[in-house]
């Protein structure tokens, strides 16, 4: 502890990823505390479903939540829309693009992660990553930019125009590839009728030999069976090599043509944690002690993707929405402990399970620290019930989560061609079928 009975302390919370809004929201309407959430874009986005934007299933506005909106009622909560390029941790404060110094009480570093490509060459340049509301764009627009050219010019086809390649068979590449198989063959048959669907491919490529490493044999073979389903083609155990403007060149010596490399290979910490002299780990990430701050610095707090949380078993825990959430809770709970002259409390994870969405109403979930399985669903249900918490948490109000659920699970699979319209698709919001 490093202070006792503090009135008005200052603190600055680097990011408005799950951590940062937890820890903010926690604090908020705490007379003793001024807090100060910096975010480069001004504003929350919901992550989990960032793969639903770059497939269309949903438009940004449904995930994306205005800091200042959120935090409007609590007089003691600042929305910072600023870049942070440096940390000074001894004398804690952050030092912003635009020059300024801000000098603080306590920092609180939840600033996320960022792709990492693994030094694949032209990976960094040419693929495109699935990480922020941008990248989602990014993709969506790549994506509905090539169907249009292979309407126009159908020989393109042959040339990978509608061969899309998804790395790394994690959660998020696994939910990217199942739902752009969804939108492949069950809704652009219906907005260019025309055109022949049945030469596109979705490539699901990873180093491993499974999908969802992280999750047991049988929901491997559950999700590897539904994607295979959807129309989904694995190859698994062979590593990306290259990727060029038109092609993936692989470890096996195979070169697949396309134009769209979307990359969930791996995450690593934000540039900022390498610039701010604190320890670092695995991944880049900060490291942190049980009460979630940094070794040799009281005053700075690591919380969420950026940070090694310790887990019960002596290893960090997973770079999950869940556990962001939490450490923001429970680092707010300590600055408050602090304030009132009480010890700060080690952090404990409520282990919410691991769960991917594979497609529209398949889903696996292995809930808790037994890791109950749950497939189809009963596992779409619990994805719901822990997103459901999470936009709360982001101050999504239900009616918003209904429409959601109305849009996502409740339409008919194969959506009317007035979907993706060309002329319509880049309003607002997506119009039903």
């Amino acid at each position: 502890m490093y202070m006792r009975t503090v009135r008005d302390l200052a603190l600055y919370c680097l990011g408005a990823g799950f951590a940062g809004v937890a820890c903010a929201r926690r604090l908020a309407d705490e007379p003793r505390v001024r807090v100060t959430l910096i975010d480069r874009t001004g504003y929350h986005q919901f992550q989990p479903l960032l793969y639903q934007i770059a497939t269309a299933e949903l438009a940004p506005r449904d995930i994306r939540f205005e800091l200042d909106d959120m935090f409007t009622r609590h007089a003691n909560v600042e929305a910072l829309t600023g870049d942070v390029i440096s940390i000074e941790p001894h004398a804690p404060s952050v030092t912003l693009a635009d020059g300024r110094t801000l000098p603080a009480d306590v920092l609180v570093v939840g600033a996320g992660s960022q792709p990492n490509f693994f030094h694949t060459p032209g990976a960094d340049q040419l693929a495109l990553p699935l990480y922020s509301l941008d990248d989602a764009e990014r993709v969506r627009g790549r994506l509905l930019e090539l169907f249009r050219d292979a309407a126009a010019k159908p020989e393109l086809i042959e040339d990978g125009a509608l061969t899309f390649v998804v790395v790394g068979a994690g959660a998020t590449g696994v939910e990217t590839a199942g739902a752009l198989a969804e939108i492949v063959h069950d809704v652009m048959p219906h907005v260019y009728p025309h055109l022949a669907i049945a030469g596109a491919k979705v490539i699901l490529i990873d180093l491993g030999h499974t999908v969802l490493s992280a999750f047991s044999d049988e929901s491997h073979a559950y999700a590897a069976e539904q994607l295979r389903r959807r129309g989904v083609e694995l190859r698994l155990g062979v590593p990306v090599k290259e990727v060029t403007p038109d092609g993936v060149h692989l470890g096996d010596g195979t070169e697949i043509k396309t134009r769209l490399v979307v990359w969930g290979g791996g995450l690593m910490a934000a540039p900022i944690a390498a610039r701010s002299g604190l320890p670092q780990g695995r991944g880049g990430r900060i490291d942190v002690r049980p009460d979630l701050t940094v070794p040799g610095f009281p005053r700075v707090y690591a919380l969420g993707d950026v940070a090694n949380i310790p887990g019960g078993d002596g290893t960090a825990l997973p770079q999950l929405g869940s556990v962001a959430q939490q450490t923001g809770d429970w680092a707010a709970g300590n600055i408050i402990a602090d304030v009132e002259g009480e010890d700060r409390q080690p952090f404990h994870y409520k282990d919410k399970g691991i769960m991917a969405m594979i497609g529209r109403k398949a889903a696996v979930a292995e809930i808790g620290p037994h890791r109950h399985e749950l497939k189809g669903r009963l596992a779409f249900a619990a994805w719901l019930g822990v997103h459901a918490q999470l936009l709360a948490n982001a101050g999504a109000e239900m009616r918003a989560f209904a429409a959601w659920l109305d849009d996502f699970y409740l339409r008919p699979a194969h959506r009317s061609a007035e979907l993706l319209d060309p002329a319509t698709i880049d309003q607002p919001r997506i119009r039903k079928g």
